[in-house]
């Protein structure tokens, strides 16, 4: 299905019934990397599974940024009157996420994100360079973006105050003091950071993410 918001079409999938359930993917994936937990998810939540601006069947943008990201999705929620869905992001959709909830505060009941960073230098070096590099031969807006933003502020993470989970796997290319600092700045989050997994292994395509958002969801 498509939606138009803030001068942009927006893609999404609507599965499931029960209380909703916002997915958001990371920089240059669609929905479908969540194919395996929409799957599960559905059967206790409406899914509603977006590509963000510029990704998958969503319009492209020229110019890409976080800020705008979380505002598609504070309007999202607003269009389609959702009461208080639940949220969980990767990545990116993290970075969306953690945006949307400090903007609109009375907007999700309860957040979950995985492998977010606060700034560009949240990424490990040995990932941040090859990056650069790649942006330095072929300007990518997508790219430009994680090299440039977000630049969230601790001040920013401390309204939010809702039930909120944080995961990284111990081998993320997020640096885990970055993961850390997320947490400590949330009042009340819960932190876990998964041994042996790394930014995508528990996540794409896989089953791991749908017991550690059931057990977090079933106590909201």
């Amino acid at each position: 299905m498509y939606i138009q918001l803030n001068g942009q079409i927006i893609y999404y999938e609507k599965s499931g019934e029960g209380s909703p359930v916002l997915l958001v993917h990371g920089n240059g994936e669609t929905h479908k990397i969540f194919d395996v937990l929409i799957c599960e998810l559905s059967k206790k939540h409406t899914v509603y599974a977006l590509d963000s601006r510029g990704h998958g069947q969503s319009a492209a943008a020229s110019d890409m940024h976080y800020d705008d990201m979380a505002d598609d999705i504070i309007a999202f929620v607003q269009a389609l009157d959702l009461i208080k869905p639940a949220f969980y992001g990767f990545s990116d959709g993290g970075i969306i996420g953690l945006l949307a909830a400090a903007k609109c505060p009375s907007l999700f009941c309860a957040l979950a994100i995985s492998g977010a960073n606060l700034t560009p230098r949240g990424f490990k070096f040995t990932v941040r360079f090859p990056i650069w590099l790649r942006n330095l031969r072929k300007k990518d807006p997508l790219l430009t973006m994680m090299l440039k933003e977000p630049h969230i502020k601790k001040a920013e993470l401390g309204a939010i105050h809702i039930p909120t989970l944080i995961l990284a796997g111990s081998k993320d290319i997020i640096k885990k003091r970055e993961t850390k600092r997320i947490a400590a700045a949330i009042p009340g989050s819960i932190l876990q950071i998964l041994p042996k997994e790394n930014h995508f292994s528990y996540v794409v395509h896989s089953p791991k993410l749908f017991p550690l958002l059931d057990e977090f969801f079933s106590t909201l």
